[in-house]
């Protein structure tokens, strides 16, 4: 091994020179955290970077600058050669290998302190990292800390122990009975405090803390628990960032019930915090650095930081940021990148995206999907049909002349359209209908049966392979429900239609997953294949595992009932056959037969030579033809 370096890289001591903490699993861009980081620090401030974080921040921070401290050697090299002529300062070390004297604006320990501490110094423990980091942050500067959540969403639905790991992640693992650590939100405001700092506002970091798609203000998760973009946030980042990994439950489900419950902050898999330093005196002489704003950003207010921010759709097409606005909430992409250009599948077959359509207000109202589910669970027909009813008129309302749907409404399926006020339903009223994401479009114009169908064949599959309850048979295939919820609306659906809406789900959900070639027929051949005694497509859910083998148990009972009773059914017939046979048998063979057919066999010759008579009588009686009428 050598031990030459490349230059900007120091070495304060207790560097751990086979090691690396740099994240496996990356988002595109950095996704949502480095989005985040981006918008807090502004430009030409001091930043320091402590711990492992995605390479991609280089690129985002060109604007400041940035020194790095890493415990690994490697992790170093690697961040200076990507640096490139940038002046990045790389220290390699434990947290007493910063400068002495410098002090930085922001500074970020996004990735927690356990990755900071080296183990080839002395062991300063969570509360010593703090006051270190603490102590190199200038007056009026911010910290933004990630606190992992002992009690989160990602341990209850994780099918493997938390405290069985014994992979080099799992180095250091902390718990609720480690009293050397923060354990939840409250604990944490509170050793922030002890050192001097002003808790700010707090992100919840769903569906991984580590590699967080959706970053949602903890005050909006507690204020806004029927929102229908927080539920559609949740539900999407839930759904993609477990899909393929053996799961106790549905996450998306779990994340879901707990935004309405008002529980999604607390039991977010971890959380990034913000926290401030006080400004210095007024009479300080101005150091190097930016001026220091009289009130830091925080989110959820006008012109601060996001709401929330989101990496939706494929890889490529940047993160949407959600902010606060005297009118309610807007939305943006951030760093939008068209499709065609910047993602590695050019596809407009069945649907694009148009990133501009994400510029303004953010729809008002509950999601449909969930409203429906709310109402098959509490077996509200009434509600149903009036749902279904307004919802099938809607899309109606928005066709053309020759009933197709254009644009957003042609995929306006139930997980992306908002009701507005849910309490006019229950009153009688019609409901308010609006497309939640409207930037994805359909290519080509839809057929309106075609567009219902398969929002409700969506809704279907969702109910059926999810196991909710609902007010309809249980024998219903996924194509039959979807014709009975089309009837609930209003709407006679035949399974033709079905199948092609089917085969425009599969083409679109292609388009939105950035999928070609082999894997959109796989894909389509999966949904081809959706059975109500199956789990949800992409889901390896313990839970849903077993109820769909309660489903496939409670159809082979019916099946069995059904082969008994057609057993039982063909035994009888069979029993009353054999009875028949052996009447005739024993009546065949009897004295009094015999005699019988003694008697009867001469009259039966007689009957046919009296036909034969009368037939020849009859040829004997018929006028012969003259010769004339023979030529």
């Amino acid at each position: 091994m050598t031990t030459e370096t490349p230059p900007r890289i120091a070495l304060p001591g207790g560097e751990m020179l086979a090691w690396s903490d740099l994240p496996e699993r990356r988002l595109p861009d950095g996704g949502p955290l480095v989005a985040l980081v981006a918008r807090l620090v502004p430009a030409g401030a001091r930043v320091l970077l402590a711990g492992p974080h995605d390479p991609a921040l280089l690129d985002r921070l060109a604007h400041a600058e940035v020194t790095w401290l890493l415990r690994s050697l490697p992790d170093g090299v690697a961040l200076a050669e990507r640096a490139g002529g940038r002046s990045v300062g790389v220290l390699v070390g434990g947290p007493g290998g910063l400068p002495t004297g410098k002090t930085f604006d922001v500074v970020v320990a996004a990735s927690g302190l356990d990755a900071v501490e080296s183990v080839e110094g002395p062991r300063i423990g969570w509360d010593g990292l703090l006051e270190r980091l603490v102590g190199v942050l200038a007056p009026g500067g911010t910290l933004l800390l990630r606190l992992d959540n002992p009690a989160g969403l990602t341990r209850m639905v994780s099918a493997t122990p938390w405290y069985a790991g014994r992979g080099d992640a799992e180095w250091a693992v902390g718990g609720a009975l480690d009293v050397g650590r923060p354990a939840n939100l409250d604990q944490l405001r509170g050793r922030l405090a002890g050192v001097g700092l002003r808790p700010g506002g707090c992100f919840a970091a769903y569906p991984d803390a580590a590699a967080p798609t959706a970053l949602v203000d903890v005050a909006a998760l507690d204020g806004r628990p029927t929102s229908g973009l927080l539920d559609a946030m949740l539900h999407g980042a839930c759904a993609g960032g477990h899909a393929g990994r053996p799961v106790l439950q549905d996450p998306a489900r779990l994340a879901v019930d707990a935004l309405h419950s008002g529980l999604a902050g607390a039991l977010a898999p971890g959380w990034l915090a913000l926290a401030h330093r006080a400004p210095a005196d007024a009479g300080r002489p101005a150091g190097p650095g930016p001026a220091e704003p009289a009130e830091p950003a925080e989110p959820g207010g006008p012109g601060g930081l996001p709401v929330a921010l989101a990496q939706t759709g494929p890889p490529g097409l940047g993160v949407v940021e959600v902010t606060a606005a005297t009118d309610g909430w807007r939305w943006r992409v951030a760093d939008p990148v068209e499709p065609a250009a910047g993602a590695p599948f050019a596809t407009r077959e069945a649907a694009w995206r148009d990133p501009a359509a994400h510029t303004g207000p953010v729809p008002e109202g509950r999601l449909l999907r969930t409203v429906l589910l709310d109402a098959c669970l509490r077996r509200d027909l009434d509600t149903l049909r009036r749902l279904l009813r307004g919802y099938a008129d809607w899309l109606a309302g928005h066709a053309d002349a020759a009933g197709r749907l254009a644009g957003a409404t042609a995929l306006a399926s139930p997980d992306n359209v908002v009701v507005a006020d849910t309490d006019v339903v229950v009153a009688g009223a019609a409901p308010a209908f609006a497309v939640l994401d409207a930037s994805w479009r359909a290519s080509d114009p839809w057929p309106v049966d075609v567009t219902l169908a398969r929002g409700l064949w969506r809704f279907a599959a969702a109910l059926a392979t999810g196991g909710y309850a609902h007010p309809w048979s249980s024998t219903l295939d996924v194509a039959g429900l979807t014709v009975v919820l089309a009837g609930a609306a209003g709407h006679d659906l035949d399974r033709a239609t079905v199948a092609a809406a089917v085969d425009a789900e599969a083409a679109v959900a292609a388009a939105l997953r950035g999928l070609d070639g082999a894997a959109r027929t796989a894909l389509a051949d999966e949904l081809r294949a959706v059975e109500p005694t199956a789990p949800p497509p992409g889901s390896d859910s313990h839970q849903q595992l077993r109820e769909a083998w309660l489903r496939q148990r409670a159809e082979l009972t019916r099946l069995q009932a059904l082969m008994r009773w057609t057993e039982d059914l063909l035994t009888s017939r069979e029993r009353a056959l054999r009875r028949a046979d052996a009447t005739i048998n024993l009546l065949s063979g009897s004295l009094s037969y015999r005699v019988g057919r003694l008697a009867v066999t001469p009259a039966r010759l007689a009957r046919r030579g009296a036909r034969a008579a009368r037939r020849r009588a009859a040829d004997a009686l018929r006028p012969r033809p003259t010769g004339e009428e023979q030529r």
